[in-house]
């Protein structure tokens, strides 16, 4: 008898910013179509989704602005930077976004790319854009919570107050 194998998750890159500049509201796992020597700079850790964003387009998700940088032992076979790469969902998880997208307001961001199981992996995030009033507002509200844990964390400690 085998023992199960907690599936491995190798993180590539992730984008920080995104989780700052929009408010997400749904996340979702998605597929990517690669060619060969984009997996191999993926394993490289050679990707950035800074300027990264999904849309639809007939009936597809297609994800654009992803920079994979060349592969360095690709020869003419060698992949294009900043191409077009089509998202693989199931048909029902597409339907749901596209109605979502059609509403106005939502966008798709990517927040991370990783291995799973050795599969390259997108996740996705169904967000809407935030003022700059928000970002402050989030902001102030984090650091509020993480005064609260420090504080509850001394109280449990038994060490005393901090005066300020």
């Amino acid at each position: 008898m085998s023992t199960p194998r907690k599936p491995d998750r190798t993180l590539i890159a992730s984008n920080k910013k995104a989780r700052h500049d929009y408010t997400v509201l749904k996340t979702y796992e998605a597929g990517i179509v690669l060619a060969g020597t984009e997996v191999k700079s993926l394993r490289e850790g050679r990707a950035s989704l800074v300027d990264a964003f999904a849309q639809e387009r007939d009936g597809e998700l297609m994800l654009y602005g992803l920079h994979i940088a060349e592969y360095g032992y690709g020869t003419w076979t060698n992949h294009a930077p900043r191409r077009t790469r089509k998202l693989l969902l199931h048909r029902v998880e597409i339907d749901r976004i596209r109605e979502k997208l059609r509403d106005g307001g939502f966008t798709l961001v990517p927040l991370s790319m990783y291995f799973s199981n050795g599969w390259a992996k997108v996740e996705l995030a169904l967000a809407r854009g935030r003022k700059s009033y928000d970002k402050r507002q989030a902001l102030a509200e984090r650091d509020a919570q993480r005064e609260i844990a420090r504080e509850l964390g001394r109280r449990l400690k038994g060490r005393p107050q901090r005066r300020s």
